[in-house]
């Protein structure tokens, strides 16, 4: 039986946090999100990040009681890549330097794009994330 859709692409990933402020800020001032949609009465804050969505929502909220993970469960998501315009990797380190997000990681390997220079660092929630430049050519030249 053929499956009744087509793949498109992520929609959206879902972020928990405790702090909407700072949350606000990290993915805005470091990250160069634009507002999105919010739901206020579900503590519920999104972001854009190109096409795609950033959802931010705070388990301290009244309406986000019901995103507060289990007990009993642990972490099921070991970061999320954000793929991203051409960047100078000395740019990036200053700025993630000046707003103290510290790189845990860089790599030049493979994601959907090709092979290219990645960044790994945390959000203020232990979330981990991959700031994925496009890919590079062995000739040096970026894939547009």
């Amino acid at each position: 039986m053929a499956i009744p859709f087509a793949p498109v692409g992520i929609d959206h990933i879902v972020f928990l946090i405790d702090d909407m402020k700072r949350a606000l800020a990290f993915y805005t001032d470091v990250l160069g999100c634009r507002p999105g949609y919010s739901y206020p009465g579900l503590g519920m804050e999104q972001v854009w990040f190109g096409s795609s969505l950033i959802v931010l929502w705070d388990v301290t909220h009244p309406g986000g009681t019901k995103a507060a993970p289990p007990v009993t469960g642990g972490r099921n998501v070991d970061h999320v890549c954000l793929a991203t315009s051409p960047f100078d990797h000395d740019e990036l380190r200053t700025h993630l330097d000046k707003h103290g997000v510290e790189i845990v990681q860089e790599a030049f390997h493979g994601g959907a794009r090709g092979m290219g220079h990645s960044f790994y660092i945390h959000d203020p929630f232990g979330n981990k994330i991959e700031i994925k430049g496009p890919a590079e050519y062995p000739d040096g030249r970026q894939a547009t």
